[in-house]
C-alpha cells in the first residue's frame, strides 16, 4: 500500500505538529460545497472540515465541522482520499492537518446552526475549486474526484 501523499513544504525551524483531520466533498447540481474564511486581505477558499477532536472519528468530526462552518448536516459517505499538508496556521502555528477526504452527503442545510461567523458556504464548480482552494491537499482531491467521475 502506498503512503498518503504529502503537500507543502516546511519552514527551517519550525516544528510541524501532525493534526489529524477530515475533509469533506458533498456536491448538489454539479458545485461542490466550499467555504469562503474571510481573513480580509488574507481571505481564503478551503473544504468544509477539519480537526478530528479527541476520541471522534473522522466521520464524526466531518458531520460537526460541517454543522459548524456551513451549517449543513451531512452524511460521510465514502473516503476516497488521505493527503497531508503542511502550512502556518492564521496564528502562525505549523500544523501538518494529515487525514482523510470524504465524499458526503446533504441532509439539510440551517445557517443558523452554524457557529463560525467568519465562514461561509459557497457553491463552486469542481474546475473553478481547483484553482481556488488554499491547499494543494485539497486541490488534490477534487482532482482525484474529478479522475472518477469528471
Amino acid at each position: 500500500m502506498t503512503s498518503a501523499p504529502q503537500f507543502g513544504t516546511t519552514l527551517p525551524g519550525l516544528a510541524y505538529v501532525r493534526r489529524p483531520t477530515a475533509f469533506g466533498l458533498v456536491f448538489h447540481d454539479g458545485k461542490l460545497a466550499c467555504v469562503r474564511v474571510d481573513r480580509g486581505e488574507g481571505s481564503y477558499v478551503d473544504l468544509p472540515g477539519g480537526a478530528v477532536d479527541g476520541d471522534e472519528t473522522e466521520r464524526e468530526a466531518l458531520v460537526r465541522e460541517f454543522v459548524e462552518e456551513t451549517g449543513m448536516t451531512i452524511r460521510p459517505l465514502t473516503r476516497i482520499a488521505e493527503a497531508a499538508q503542511y502550512f502556518l496556521k492564521t496564528d502562525g502555528s505549523p500544523i501538518n492537518n494529515a487525514g482523510g477526504v470524504w465524499i458526503a452527503e446533504e441532509l439539510s442545510l440551517d445557517p443558523a446552526a452554524k457557529v463560525e461567523a467568519d465562514h461561509e458556504l459557497v457553491w463552486l464548480h469542481p474546475h473553478a475549486a481547483l484553482n481556488d482552494l488554499r491547499h494543494d491537499a485539497h486541490a488534490w482531491a477534487v482532482a482525484v474526484w474529478l479522475r472518477r467521475h469528471g
